[in-house]
């Protein structure tokens, strides 16, 4: 990152180029092990201090924990994730992205980490996303605990349904058209 990049101010939105892809890569325990410039740019972090750092140290608070989890058993079982997420930046601020998750295989086919690619999230689906996971995040609030994640997936499923599609994965990528 450049001296003449400026920070966001806490609660101000980065916005991802239109043709820009944030890439990072992780082990098996999510620690970072690689992120590119667009990620260094948008996040606000050097590649120095977050290499080795939990990947969900850019974790928004805004984001619903039952999102996490099905993306972790997504994931997990060496399938990709396609999720819809907004991330915080070093400064306080935040920034949407479409993230797709994939496992990273050594020779012998046996997840050694994973990569995630994202991309911009386009302007009309914010205000959507916003306000299904506040609904998400208003069911993990009730539940509370280890109870909350599935709460709060429990309101993902029932609007999955109530789209007319049938994954998580086709919901995610077929409500951007």
């Amino acid at each position: 990152m450049g001296n003449s990049a400026r920070l966001p101010a806490a609660g101000e939105e980065v916005k991802l180029g239109e043709d820009e892809f944030i890439v990072s890569k992780t082990d098996i325990k999510g620690r970072i092990r690689y992120v590119n410039r667009a990620f260094m740019r948008v996040s606000g972090y050097a590649e120095p201090e977050v290499m080795g750092k939990p990947h969900n140290i850019i974790r928004h608070p805004d984001m619903p924990r039952g999102i996490f989890r099905l993306l972790w058993k997504t994931i997990l079982t060496g399938e990709e994730c396609f999720a819809c997420v907004k991330n915080r930046t070093k400064s306080g601020g935040y920034y949407w992205v479409m993230a797709n998750v994939t496992a990273d295989r050594d020779l012998e086919g046996n997840i050694k980490g994973f990569f995630s690619v994202r991309r911009r999230v386009p302007d009309a689906l914010i205000a959507y996303f916003e306000d299904l996971y506040g609904r998400m995040r208003a069911a993990e609030a009730r539940a509370g605990g280890s109870a909350a994640p599935d709460a709060g997936l429990r309101v993902l499923e029932q609007e999955i349904r109530e789209r007319g599609f049938d994954s998580y994965e086709t919901f995610v990528l077929g409500i951007q058209a």
